[in-house]
This record gives C-alpha cells, structure tokens and sequence, in this order.
C-alpha cells in the first residue's frame, strides 16, 4: 500500500492492518520454523543412515578381510609350504648388528666345514656321506651272471689267435623278488608203551599267535605292519597275496588284525603305565570317520597320542567317540608332571587338578602371527622376527645338556620373552579382538604364561611339534583305509599304532620286532608279568637284539641336513 494511501487511513484500520500484518508473519515464520524442523529431522535421519551404512561397510569390510584370511589358509593348506619362514627382509631389522654378524659366521663356517668334508670324501676316494649311491648290504645273497664273448668274438683280429682272460669287470644290480611264503608242517609225534599197549604220550603243540589260526607270527606281523605302519588297506594286501597264487580274503585278514591287537593289549597297557610315569608328556589329537550303522553315516571320532620322555620313549594311541575332555582326563589319571598341549580348553580341569602343569607350545601361537601376516605386516613381522630370535637359541642348544639348555634360556631366552611382553602389552588395545592380527595377540597373551614355561627347565621343549608328528600316520592312514568301523575296531588301531610307532622311535626294524614277539607272547599266558612285558618293549628288546636296529630315519634327518 502506498503512503498517501495509509495517509488517508484512520487510526483504527491502522491498527487492523499492522495486525494483519503481523499475523502474516507470524504464519510465514512458523512455517519457516517448520520447515526448518523438517529439514533438521530429515538430516538427523540421513545422519543416522549414514551412520548405519558406515557401519556396514566396515563390518562388510571385516567380513570380507575374514574370509580372505579364510581363503587364504585353506589355500595354503591345499597347495602352500606348511614350513613357516621369513616373509620380511624388515623382519631382520630386529636383530642386533652383533646377531647378524654371529649368523654370518655361523653360516660361513658351516659352508667351510661342508666344503672340507667334501674335500676328504675325494680324498679317501669315498663319495659325500648321505649322497649317491651306498654299498648294498653284504648279508643279501649274491648271484654272479658272466657275460662272456663267443669264440668268433674272442679271435684276434691281429692274427686270429684265441684271446685269453686276464680278468673281469664286474658291477652289482639290485634285483627284486615278490614275497615268497611257506607251508610250516608242525608234527607231533606220538608214543607208547610196546609191552603194555598203554600210557601214550604226545608232543605239545607249537604255541601260535592265533590259537587254530593259519598265520605264522611273520605273516601276522606283516600283515599289521603293512596296515599301521605302511598304511595299506586290507583289500590291497589281498591283491599283493593273490599275486602268489594264495586267497586270504579281508574279512580273515581283518579277523587276524582283532586277534593281533587282543594279543598285544597287555604289552600296549603297560607302555601306557609307563608312559604316564614320565615327567615330562607330549600330547596331541586328531579326527577320524567313525562308521554308524544306525545312522548310516559316519561321524567324527579321535585318536589322541600320547608321548613319553627319554626314559620312558613309548608312543600310545588313545581312541574316543567325540573330543569331549572326558577322554585325556580318563587318560591322564594320576598322572603328574609337565604336560606338552595346544589350547583345547579340556585340558583346563587336567591343569586344575593340580598334578599336570601346562606347557603351551610356540609353534602354534608363531602359526597365528604368520597367518596374519598380510593384514598387519609390520605387527605380524615384528612378533616373527622375536620368535625367529628364541628359535634361534634353541638350535645352538640343540646338542647341550639340559643343564646348559636351561642356562642358556635364562640367559638369552628370558630377555627376548620380556621384551616380547611389554610390546604385545602395548599393541594388545589397539588391535580389533576379532581381526587375524587381533586373534594372534589374544593368543599369544591368554596363553603366556605357558609359553614361557619352557625356560623352568631344560629337558621341555618350546613347543609341541614331536606329538604333532605322532599325527602323521593317522593322517596318512585315515586317506587310505578311511574310516574305523566301530568304536572297537578303534580301540585296536591304538593298540597297533603305539607297537608300530613306538617302534620307529626307538629304530626298531619293526616286522622282525613284531615276528618275535607274535612268538614270545603266546607261551606267557593270559596274564604276563611285569617282568615278561618289560623285555619285550620296543627298547629293552632292541638291546637284546642290536642287529635289527632301524637306521632309516637318521639317514633321512643326514640327508635333510
């Protein structure tokens, strides 16, 4: 409105128009008011969206860097190296100048005595020990084939006389031959009195290891060898036996395995005895498929293995139906001393009871850091490199005493373990608990004072790896027979695996062993002494018979060398 307009207005329309005036802006404000609301909410509700789907994509992320991590170590497990080593050039940084100099030296004088040795070998005119060809044994018969020239070849193509020998060149072959049985006849021969007909008398009979049964203690001991200690399934041991012209079908095959494992039982539960006597116990376990008829289909069932110490070298099988703790609790009773473990939590109410005292294992918290080591290099890298340093001190050990290993623990071991605890202290909170890297730290701190424990004594191991080895001939086994029948037929496998493995502990030629005890066991009755099983372990009884020592897996660990 213009001025000469409101010039001509009264006081009161006046009034009435500032009114309506203001009542204009009041409705425009509260709607701008409103409209601000509604902006302010539709912001707060993207924020919260935002938020949300920021959210997910770092849970999307984690999920992700999971199962890559996944991936990756089913990969490596499939197709990779199992042997974990450096991954790092930085991962050296950790060492001193000193260190490296010290393994510098090391290596160098390692090289020069690897090139002297040499150098003597072609001296002596002898070739490298643990490579090329060995001698053949001289206790195998020898069968000399001459090669000779015929009469026209033996002419002199000078003056046509008859050439003359004047020796021989001769080169040995290593010939094969399939496995040869006999028929053993066992006679027994009567008597009687000729004067009065009467009083007849008779040979006993031979003792064998089956009672009425066909095997002679070789072939049973071959056949338990071939199938625990060679991992052939019986329906191939039927093969290789029809070769020769015999049928032994695999139900009778596997009825002699049962009445081979009853046979053993009492020395199998002494080794056990023993086992459970020694200070110091390496254990580990593993899966295997156990039939079930009423479900037809097979379950996961356990073989856990159990090791002694030095004085006590025995390897024992045990068999459970499931991994519950019932199964080493029911095993370790009464057992007292330090207990080589990973971290299944069953062990936990064994620790409790006060007589096992727990003895973590290096080997598998190094195997968390390692695979972790592509999402967090520099962390992963660095807890390597401290663990690559006590690894270190325990190969310069390897041949001391346990008294020397011990102090050299205290003296190097310890500092390195104390520097390791004040840096996973310090990165521990600021990792994700549930990322790889995050995992190996929780590991590695839950379990610490295990882990250390290696250093309280000499004779401990830092880590668990000789039990883990023992699982190797179940893995190898369960991918060629691949299952266990029943919970019996378990039960039996442990007995035949302790006798066979226990065996290539203490190099036992293990068919000769077990030839000789098939024979013994039989004449000590149902109920053997102590004394009687004693002899017959695997290490008394290679002191008895020195030239069936088993030499095969030091020339391995030569070769390897």
């Amino acid at each position: 409105m213009s001025t000469d307009a409101l010039s001509q207005l009264s006081r009161e329309e006046l009034i009435a128009l500032a009114e309506r005036e203001r009542e204009t802006f009041a409705l425009q404000a509260e709607s701008q008011a409103e409209t601000i609301r509604r902006l302010e909410q539709q912001q707060e509700t993207l924020a919260t969206k935002l938020e949300l789907q920021t959210q997910t994509i770092q849970e999307l992320q984690r999920k992700r860097e999971q199962l890559e991590h996944r991936l990756a170590l089913a990969l490596k497990q499939l197709y990779g190296q199992r042997r974990e080593r450096f991954v790092s050039p930085d991962q050296l940084m950790l060492f001193s100048v000193e260190d490296i100099e010290q393994l510098a030296q090391e290596a160098e004088a390692e090289l020069r005595a690897q090139q002297q040795e040499k150098l003597l070998a072609r001296r002596r005119g002898k070739k490298q020990v643990g490579h090329g060809r060995r001698p053949l044994p001289e206790h195998l018969p020898r069968e000399v084939i001459r090669h000779e020239l015929s009469a026209e070849e033996r002419s002199c193509p000078c003056c046509g006389e008859a050439r003359a020998e004047i020796g021989c060149e001769s080169s040995e072959q290593l010939e094969f031959i399939p496995a040869s049985f006999k028929v053993l006849v066992h006679e027994r021969v009567k008597y009687a009195c000729r004067a009065c007909q009467e009083n007849v008398a008779i040979a006993p009979p031979a003792s064998k290891p089956i009672e009425k049964g066909l095997p002679g203690p070789g072939l049973l001991a071959q056949t338990v060898l071939s199938k625990y200690g060679d991992h052939l399934p019986l329906y191939r041991q039927e093969d290789i036996v029809a070769r020769s012209g015999i049928v032994l079908r695999r139900s009778t095959l596997c009825d002699w395995i049962a009445a081979a494992a009853v046979l053993l039982t009492p020395l199998y539960r002494r080794m056990c005895e023993l086992v459970l006597a020694s200070r110091v116990l390496y254990t580990d376990d593993t899966t295997v498929s156990l039939l079930d008829p009423l479900a037809c289909k097979a379950k996961q069932a356990r073989f856990w293995a159990y090791l002694g110490d030095d004085q006590h070298p025995h390897v024992v099988y045990d068999f459970t139906e499931s991994r519950k703790r019932d199964g080493p609790a029911k095993f370790l009773t009464g057992f007292a001393g330090y207990l080589h473990a990973d971290a299944y939590g069953g062990y936990d109410g064994i620790y409790a009871g006060g007589g096992a005292i727990e003895v973590a294992c290096w080997a598998h918290a190094r195997r968390k850091w390692f695979e972790a080591r592509k999402t967090d290099p520099a962390r992963a890298h660095h807890a390597l490199a401290l663990i690559q340093k006590l690894y270190h001190i325990e190969r310069d050990a390897r041949r001391a005493s346990d008294e020397e290993r011990h102090a050299a623990r205290q003296e190097h071991s310890l500092p390195i373990l104390a520097e390791f605890k004040t840096w996973l202290d310090a990165e521990r909170e600021q990792l994700l608990p549930k990322s790889p890297i995050g995992q190996a730290a929780t590991y590695t701190f839950n379990q610490w004072t295990a882990l250390t424990r290696y250093c309280e004594s000499g004779e401990l191991k830092i880590d668990n790896n000789a039990a883990e080895r023992t699982m190797r001939p179940v893995a190898i086994g369960r991918k060629n027979w691949l299952f266990v029948a029943s919970r019996t037929g378990g039960e039996r496998a442990a007995v035949l695996m302790s006798v066979v493995q226990t065996c290539k502990r203490n190099q036992v030629e293990p068919w000769a062993y077990l030839r000789d005890v098939f024979e013994q066991l039989p004449s000590l009755g149902e109920n053997p002494t102590r004394e009687n099983l004693d002899q017959l372990l695997p290490n008394q009884w290679l002191k008895a018979n020195p030239n069936h020592v088993w030499r095969i897996q030091q020339l391995r660990e030569q070769d390897d060398a």
